[in-house]
């Protein structure tokens, strides 16, 4: 399992129907600027060679934004 290292969590604090763990839907912003999407695959087309794509809750991206302050 990857280390969670150098990633501050925005969102977890407000928990969706089915989250009861650290295996809900989350958003971390990198150090660099980026964002990390923890999520449920979505399976709808096939990403390129070395990406992936996750699909999230909308309340989950409102947390986001909200501790962003946007």
């Amino acid at each position: 399992m990857a280390a969670k290292e150098g990633l501050t969590r925005l969102t977890g604090n407000v928990y969706g129907p089915n989250c009861d763990d650290d295996d809900c839907p989350n958003v971390y912003a990198t150090k660099r600027g980026t964002f990390v999407v923890q999520g449920d695959t979505f399976d709808g087309f096939q990403a390129p060679d070395g990406e992936g794509l996750v699909e999230i809750p909308e309340h989950v991206l409102r947390e986001a934004i909200r501790v962003l302050g946007w």
